[in-house]
């Protein structure tokens, strides 16, 4: 079974997804009725979650996990999860491609790739299927960037935006076949 990608990420209007400390309060205030139908409505096509370790520590401090569906951490450093998630995430340290193998033999169809770094990394391989970028109107002058380094051109079509009530724009693209 092969396994399609997918990102859904909010930035700055300067491209960063966080602080340099990983701070994302000032995206979480665009965290409206409406921007969370429009999540719930991208997870509901998703059954699986790839994160990193960056993410991964981040969400380990929420209050509660937030995902229902199996998440999978990539990390060389991380060797084990907490006990109390031993049954929703798993650590291993994959290239995206093999990953992506690995989730194809698991049967997952549709995996939620997620984190800076690791968003870097399949789109450095141009293993990313479908990205729906939120920008939020904030200028935050440094922080982590959504996109890095290619070797190469990386082309989507853009299928649709849509403008938020409160001034979110999220937009929509499709890995263009070559």
């Amino acid at each position: 079974m092969t396994t399609s990608t997918h990102v859904y990420i909010g930035t700055s209007l300067d491209g960063f997804i966080a602080r340099p400390d990983g701070d994302f309060a000032w995206l979480s205030k665009f965290a409206d009725d409406e921007a969370i139908a429009a999540y719930n409505e991208f997870m509901a096509g998703i059954d699986v979650i790839v994160i990193g370790r960056g993410t991964f520590e981040t969400v380990l401090a929420f209050p509660a996990w937030p995902y229902d569906k199996p998440v999978f951490v990539l990390s060389s450093s991380i060797k084990e999860v907490p006990e109390r998630l031993l049954d929703k995430a798993s650590i291993l340290s994959l290239k995206p491609e093999q990953m992506l193998s690995h989730l194809g033999e698991m049967g997952f169809a549709n995996a939620y790739i997620d984190g800076g770094k690791v968003i870097q990394s399949f789109l450095a391989e141009d293993l990313i299927d479908e990205l729906i970028i939120s920008k939020v109107p904030v200028l935050i002058g440094m922080g982590i960037p959504l996109f890095g380094f290619l070797d190469a051109d990386i082309h989507f079509n853009h299928v649709r935006t849509t403008v938020c009530s409160n001034g979110l724009i999220r937009s929509y693209y499709n890995k263009q076949p070559i």
